[in-house]
């Protein structure tokens, strides 16, 4: 006799308790789910447990003493060049940049604008600038400068030859946040491709220093005069295998768009409408979509903090089943990499029937976010996709600057999706922008055709329903594709 699962005679007591477990059983198991956390809880506790460690580093102090630096961000010192616009525009970037620098983990000590006609071409800021940039970073002890714009790489080399401390500017920052932040294998290829190919022109080397032959004839002695040369340096076979690595990744990429493709086919097939959440990052995406689904995808005060996609159903109150998306949030400036790199995810945007454009109405410039999401959208081909303006956080908006963007916006609808208010009126809002049914159609489907019931009630509008002795009577409005395979049950009356 197998022994293995033989523990005995039962007590007579654990046989009692047993029983009374078994009657909390479900009591017990409806807390315990109560208890489980969410995926987007797990989410962030695990990037909360990778966060940088303030005075950790291993970056030499010489900065010309490495050719490729990782970026890491400790104590930094923020520099904008204010060409156009107000003052007040002008913080406002800056306040930005101080936002994405703490998202990327480091400490700001101290932000700088200066006002210019144009960038200077050499340094960015002017030489002058640049001897007391090089002050500031010395009183404060800062170990890297972040520019807000995006430096050549001859002006990045001038600058930090002046502050003697690492110098990035607004583009490398965003990088960096984007591949802490990318969970998705789909998403790590996309950041990847996007920062080679940001790296590329500005990769450094020691010139001569690592050639890997020798010049001239038959790579040997002298070569004769004006042949002699150092052969191919290491920078420029580290370009050609970046140039490998960009090719291969663009061909991982196009075979992960084809799930994405086939998904959407089938939905088009099916002719269920598509939502996409779009909008400036830490809008309140997320949480909007949160509200609507229950999808429990990760929520964090920081910007950037959702890469990777996510589809959810969803159904209108007459019971008109959609698909809501949640997209990667937008910037002003946003990196050109980013949006070649991220266009197949993108495009979830340019081919939804509507775009759900989420603003931060507590913001305190939203009607740039406004324009600078919408300069995204014509990039990506989505200008003429239906859009909805959600002005979101309402509670804690200033009532004079809702007023504003409710004249500049008149269908908006205002919502807080931490609260709920206004959700219903969204929902609402939703089912009348979605693309109208084309056929009504009057059928009596036989029960063992429940296929097509289920598709009228999720693609469909149901007017009327009965159940008779021939089968399920229907009035409903359906999309023409799914009205011709219902023709042959069509009644009259």
């Amino acid at each position: 006799m197998n022994t293995f699962f033989d523990h005995g005679p039962i007590d007579p007591a654990a046989r009692g308790a047993w029983a009374d477990d078994r009657e909390h059983t479900a009591e017990d198991r409806a807390q315990t789910l109560a208890d489980v956390p969410e995926q987007g809880e797990l989410d962030l506790a695990e990037r909360h447990a990778l966060r940088r460690v303030e005075g950790l580093s291993t970056e030499l102090t010489d900065v010309t003493e490495v050719e490729y630096r990782s970026l890491r961000l400790e104590r930094v010192v923020l520099m904008g060049v204010w060409t156009s616009g107000t003052q007040l525009d002008a913080d406002n970037s800056l306040y930005e940049l101080k936002q994405l620098a703490e998202t990327a983990g480091a400490l700001v000590l101290e932000g700088v604008t200066q006002r210019r006609r144009k960038p200077d071409p050499a340094t960015y800021i002017g030489r002058g600038k640049a001897d007391e940039l090089r002050e500031i970073v010395e009183s404060t002890g800062a170990d890297t400068v972040i520019c807000d714009g995006e430096l050549a790489p001859s002006q990045l080399r001038q600058l930090e030859d002046v502050v003697k401390v690492k110098v990035i500017d607004r583009t490398a920052l965003i990088l960096d946040i984007f591949a802490q932040h990318a969970r998705s294998r789909e998403g790590k290829a996309q950041v990847e491709l996007a920062q080679l190919s940001y790296l590329l022109p500005r990769l450094r080397g020691w010139g001569s220093a690592l050639s890997r032959q020798a010049g001239g004839r038959a790579g040997g002695g002298n070569g004769g005069v004006g042949l002699r040369g150092p052969g191919e340096t290491k920078i420029e076979t580290d370009r050609r295998r970046i140039n490998a690595r960009m090719a291969k990744l663009r061909r991982q990429l196009a075979h992960m768009a084809t799930t994405r493709e086939v998904q959407r086919d089938q939905r088009q097939v099916r002719q269920v409408p598509a939502v996409s959440i779009a909008g400036y990052t830490n809008a309140g995406k997320s949480s909007l979509l949160n509200r609507l689904t229950n999808a429990g995808v990760l929520v964090e005060n920081a910007l950037f903090a959702t890469l990777d996609p996510t589809v959810r159903q969803a159904r209108t109150p007459d019971g008109r089943s959609f698909t809501l998306s949640d997209t990667v949030g937008f910037v002003r400036h946003l990196p050109h990499q980013l949006v070649e790199a991220f266009r197949s995810t993108l495009e979830e945007v340019a081919d939804s029937d509507l775009i759900l454009h989420v603003v931060d109405a507590s913001h305190p410039d939203p009607e740039q976010q406004l324009s600078a999401v919408r300069e995204v959208f014509a990039e990506i081909g989505a200008q003429d996709v239906p859009e909805l303006v959600v002005l979101n956080k309402t509670d804690a908006a200033d009532p004079l600057v809702l007023k504003q963007l409710k004249a500049k916006e008149p269908q908006a609808v205002e919502v807080s999706a931490r609260t709920g208010e206004g959700i219903d009126d969204l929902v609402a809002a939703v089912a009348g922008a979605l693309p109208t049914l084309d056929r009504e159609v009057r059928v009596v489907l036989p029960y063992d055709r429940g296929d097509l019931v289920s598709r009228v009630h999720a693609e469909g509008r149901i007017i009327d329903q009965d159940h008779t002795g021939d089968g399920t009577r229907l009035h409903a409005w359906v999309p023409e594709l799914l009205a011709g395979k219902l023709e042959e049950y069509a009644v009259v009356g």
